[in-house]
This record gives C-alpha cells, structure tokens and sequence, in this order.
C-alpha cells in the first residue's frame, strides 16, 4: 500500500493538531495542523530512484513522505461523511499549517 486516509477527531472548523513526526537525528519535528477531517498519507514506497532530488541523488523506496489534508474520498455519495457539497454563493474556507520546529 501506498497511501492511506486518516480520520481525524476535529471540532468543526478549528485548527486542530492532525499530526506529529520527529527525526531524533536531526533533531527535527514536524507539526501538521488543519480544520480538515482528513489526512492522507503518502509512504513513497512505490519511488523507485528514478526521480531525483534537488542535488541529482535517486529518490528510493520509503525516502519521502507526504502528509495530505482533505475531506474523504467519495464524500459526495456518503452522507455519513463530512459534506463537500459547495452551494452557489458560498464559500469554502480550509486552513494547514505545517510547523517545522527544533526538537
């Protein structure tokens, strides 16, 4: 597997802590707020080295990661889901913050 979808415990449209990584190595952290329900996360265990990075180095198996904000996939026929319906005349408003702090 590739990706998978998170729910997250959030209160309406607040800013809501949705997740947490830390690299102890390097003494990093990184912070992911949202006021999305979701959080999709990307492993990268389909990178294969054929895409490179900045500095020209092969990109391999589990050397990225991407962590997703949204609503869930197929929400427009799951009325048990958040809604993503956008009448005329509304707006849709979505807030992520990624905080990268000194650990």
């Amino acid at each position: 597997m590739d990706s998978i979808i998170i729910v997250l415990k959030h209160d309406g449209n607040k800013l809501s802590l949705a997740a947490v990584l830390t690299d102890p190595e390097n003494e990093l952290q990184l912070s992911v707020y949202t006021t999305e329900p979701g959080l999709q996360f990307y492993s990268g265990n389909l990178l294969d080295g054929s895409i490179t990075n900045r500095d020209g180095k092969p990109v391999s198996k589990q050397a990225a990661l991407c962590l997703e904000t949204q609503h869930f996939p197929d929400s427009p026929n799951r009325p048990e889901f958040p809604s993503t319906i956008l009448l005329p005349g509304e707006a849709f408003t979505s807030a992520t913050i990624y905080k990268i702090s000194v650990i």
